[in-house]
């Protein structure tokens, strides 16, 4: 299945990790097997509920960091491959907030996409967020991956751009000057929805390239957003009582998907 073709509404689903060794809320008594069996559990309601992907996170990683410690990209990798032998959908990898870490982990664990902040400027809860695309590009080319789309959130949860253009023009910018595959457009946190002024001045002025919402995409919203973009990427709805931090609830992906497939714009 091509999860960026433009015919298809694709779905996203994260597999968020507990936290990794290192990071402040680390279950040091349950260990790498708990985080393991943990987003086993996740991935196997999500797929039984028909997700057309998932994706690997480490959401719980907080507070975040801007470069990845070894010790958590290590760990990170090391879930994925554990988990990777389940999977009978597409994977992908997003790693907060390091754009080339994330680019490391997917291309080495054989991911067919990964998310990240590759682009723009942003005063943020971590301070002062400068990616660079650059650097992430050269080394999906050097590890032999130039297959692995990478999916560019352009407006950054956490934080507000520090650039005075529209979303629209830095959007287009993406695009043209850093080789963005996809586009994603968030809300200002996990969970909550992007504006649909946003989505729709980003489809508008790029209109050929595959536009997702990023986040607080819910089965109350899902016909408005899905009008507008191409897909989604769902965490927070698809847990239990919609909390971002609780396991995935395999009852609510199958509303949410049911609902999704009936939607005359996903035929």
């Amino acid at each position: 299945m091509d999860l960026f073709n433009r015919s298809h509404k694709t779905v996203i689903a994260m597999a968020h990790i507990g936290a990794l060794p290192g990071a402040p809320l680390y279950d040091a008594d349950g260990g790498m097997d708990r985080l393991i069996e943990n987003v086993i559990k996740d991935v196997e309601k999500l797929q039984d509920g028909g997700v057309d992907a998932i994706m690997f996170g480490n959401e719980n990683d907080r507070p975040y960091e801007l470069t990845a410690s070894v010790e958590s990209a290590i760990a990170m990798t090391a879930v994925v491959s554990a988990v990777k032998p389940l999977l009978k959908v597409p994977f992908g990898v997003n790693f907060l907030w390091d754009p080339y870490a994330t680019v490391a982990i997917a291309a080495t664990t054989g991911a067919s996409f990964a998310r990240e902040i590759f682009t723009g400027l942003f005063a943020s809860d971590m301070g002062l967020w400068e990616p660079n695309a650059a650097k992430a590009l050269r080394l999906r080319r050097q590890l032999g991956r130039p297959d692995l789309k990478l999916m560019f959130n352009i407006n950054a949860e956490f934080a507000d751009s520090l650039d005075t253009r529209s979303i629209a023009l830095r959007a287009k910018s993406a695009v043209f000057s850093s080789l963005a595959d996809v586009l994603l457009v968030s809300g200002p946190i996990t969970g909550q929805p992007a504006e649909m002024s946003n989505l729709k001045s980003v489809r508008d002025a790029m209109p050929d390239t595959p536009l997702f919402a990023n986040t607080g995409v819910n089965i109350d919203n899902v016909s408005d957003i899905m009008a507008i973009a191409d897909g989604c990427v769902i965490g927070t709805h698809f847990k239990v009582d919609g909390d971002t931090w609780k396991p995935v609830d395999g009852d609510r992906v199958h509303r949410f998907m049911d609902r999704l497939r009936g939607l005359p714009t996903a035929a």
